[in-house]
C-alpha cells in the first residue's frame, strides 16, 4: 500500500474533505504532529506522498518555535528528492521559502470565503474545478513565487494564491482542504484572530453555507493531481 504521510500544526487542520480521496486512491495515511514530533527521525524520501498543512506561525517564526527550522529543512530535503509534495497554506509557504522564494507579510488578513482567479496556466492545471468558486482563505502573509514555478492563482487581496513545481509538487495558499459544514471549528480555534481583525464570524457563517459543491470540486482538484504524479526530480 502506498504511504502518505501528513504534517498538522492545529488538530482541527487536517485534511478534512481530501481525506477519503487518498483512502480510495490506495493511500494508507498517518498524520504526525509537527510541533511535538521528533521530525528529524522522519526520512524524507520514504513516504509515496508528503503533505504539510496550515498552521498559525509564519516561516520565520524557527526562532520562537524551534520544530519549525527542522520542518523547513525537512521541505528542503523533500524537494530535492523530486517525490510528490502537498503544501496547504503554512505549508505552501514552507515550499515558497524552501525553493528560494521570499515569504512575508501581507499587511491584510484574507479570511473567509473567496473566489479564486485561475491564470491561463492554472485553467490547465488540476485546479481547472476551482475557476471562480469560492474557497476558504485564513491567512495573513504570502510568498512570492519561486523560480521555475509555474504560478496557478490569484485573488485581489493575494497575487499568489497557487504554484507548482513541476507535476509533483503542488502549493495552495488557501484551505482546500476545509470542509464548510464544520467551519465552526475554526471561528472558535481562530476567534482571537477573526477577532482582533475586525471579522464577524457571523459572516463566514454565512459563507461557509453557501459554499455548496466546493468539498465536491476539491475531491476532484486532489484526483486530478494525483493522476499526473510521475517519479522525476527537481534537484
Amino acid at each position: 500500500m502506498k504511504t502518505a504521510l501528513a504534517l498538522y500544526h492545529i488538530d482541527f487542520e487536517k485534511l478534512g474533505t481530501l481525506e477519503p480521496v487518498l483512502a480510495e486512491r490506495g493511500y494508507q495515511l498517518e498524520y504526525i504532529n509537527a510541533c511535538t514530533a521528533d521530525l528529524t527521525r522522519i526520512d524524507a524520501s520514504e513516504p509515496e506522498l508528503l503533505i504539510i498543512l496550515g498552521g498559525p506561525m509564519g516561516v520565520d517564526d524557527g526562532d520562537l518555535y524551534p520544530f519549525m527550522k527542522t520542518e523547513l529543512e525537512l521541505v528542503k530535503r523533500r524537494l530535492e528528492s523530486g517525490k510528490p509534495l502537498l503544501g496547504i497554506c503554512l505549508g505552501a509557504q514552507f515550499i515558497a521559502r524552501a525553493a528560494g522564494a521570499a515569504v512575508k507579510p501581507s499587511g491584510v488578513k484574507e479570511i473567509g470565503f473567496v473566489p479564486i482567479k485561475l491564470t491561463p496556466e492554472g485553467e490547465a492545471s488540476p485546479l481547472a474545478a476551482l475557476k471562480d468558486t469560492p474557497v476558504l482563505h485564513w491567512h495573513g502573509d504570502a510568498f512570492a513565487i519561486p523560480d521555475q514555478a509555474v504560478h496557478l492563482a490569484s485573488t485581489d487581496i493575494c497575487a499568489t494564491q497557487a504554484f507548482s513545481l513541476g507535476d509533483n509538487v503542488l502549493a495552495l495558499q488557501f484551505h482546500l482542504e476545509a470542509d464548510p459544514q464544520h467551519i465552526e471549528r475554526w471561528l472558535v480555534g481562530h476567534n482571537c484572530e477573526i477577532s482582533g481583525a475586525g471579522i464577524d464570524p457571523r459572516d463566514i457563517r454565512r459563507q461557509a453555507g453557501q459554499a455548496t459543491g466546493l468539498a465536491a470540486k476539491a475531491r476532484e482538484v486532489l484526483s486530478a493531481w494525483l493522476n499526473q504524479l510521475g517519479p522525476g526530480s527537481l534537484a
